[in-house]
């Protein structure tokens, strides 16, 4: 899958998860936000209450998406006959989608009623989905191959020398600009840093390296590099900075990791298993509808 391909299946899970959440907010606004109460007398009652022919419908394909969302990153990610077929952060992207679309259309589905043994299995869902965002920030601050492997320590470490050597001679024109470089893309800045440290030099970092982007682009215009070698230097030293983050944090990213496995776990399974309860409980009183 290359560059353009990639971007479009990305993009596709976007535009489709936003084009849900607008869409069923947009059409069940004026029913969604009636109290609880008043609702039995809007139009719209039948077909979006839980058990309604919408409403039902959201529940069922949304833990349907769920469902198949975190079997087939598992089964690919532990597989190795499937070590293959396709690269493992394709499939986590779509893992992220399934499963945050699906507990969008569960929330429709509960009609933003909570209450009872599934308001547990919907709270362990929101703290999955949040706890995924979380997971997913710090998957990302590990190096990996494009296949998902991490990278080894001594590789990345070569890496980033390596890199750091070919912008230095591509900067030789600004001593200055070389120095505030070495200074943005020292790991030692990101060693033991605690988990609030590493929020505030992430928030701090943010508006220094586009700073230094600024004066980096000036110069390079000013030396009379062409516009397709000022964007490949600019590039450069943003992978630079990053490599050198991701090196200097390694070993606490590896380690939150580990800690958020532990408590990522949990909340899934509270939810899986209250789901089924649900649906076993649904099925016995009657409801079977599907699309």
């Amino acid at each position: 899958m290359n560059k353009t391909v990639h971007l479009i299946y990305v993009g596709t899970f976007f535009v489709v998860g936003m084009l849900v959440l607008i869409l069923l907010a947009f059409n069940g606004y004026q029913y969604y936000s009636l109290p609880v109460e008043e609702r039995f007398f809007n139009a719209s009652h039948s077909v979006l209450k839980p058990s309604g022919l919408w409403g039902h419908g959201f529940g069922i394909i949304g833990t349907l998406m769920m469902i198949v969302g975190v079997a087939i990153y598992m089964i690919r990610k532990r597989s190795r006959r499937l070590i293959t077929f396709g690269y493992l952060k394709h499939w986590l992207e779509l893992h992220i989608f399934l499963c945050t679309v699906g507990p969008i259309l569960v929330l429709y589905h509960t009609a933003f009623k909570f209450g009872g043994i599934v308001s547990v299995s919907f709270w362990s869902m929101v703290l999955v989905v949040l706890s995924g965002v979380a997971g997913r920030f710090i998957y990302i601050q590990i190096p990996r191959t494009i296949q998902g492997k991490e990278i080894d320590m001594n590789d990345l470490v070569s890496m980033r020398e390596e890199l750091m050597e070919k912008m230095k001679l591509e900067m030789l024109f600004d001593v200055r600009l070389i120095k505030e470089l070495d200074e943005l893309a020292s790991p030692e800045r990101y060693k033991s840093l605690n988990i609030l440290d590493t929020l505030f030099i992430y928030f701090k970092d943010f508006f220094r390296i586009r700073s230094f982007q600024s004066k980096l682009k000036k110069n390079l215009a000013f030396a009379g590099f062409s516009k397709i070698k000022r964007k490949e230097i600019k590039n450069k030293a943003e992978a630079e900075i990053i490599l050198s983050r991701r090196l200097g944090m390694l070993r606490t990213m590896q380690n939150l990791f580990r800690y958020w496995h532990v408590a990522h776990l949990p909340f899934a399974l509270a939810m899986f298993i209250i789901m089924i309860i649900h649906v076993i409980v649904t099925i016995t009183f009657g409801y079977k509808w599907i699309f």
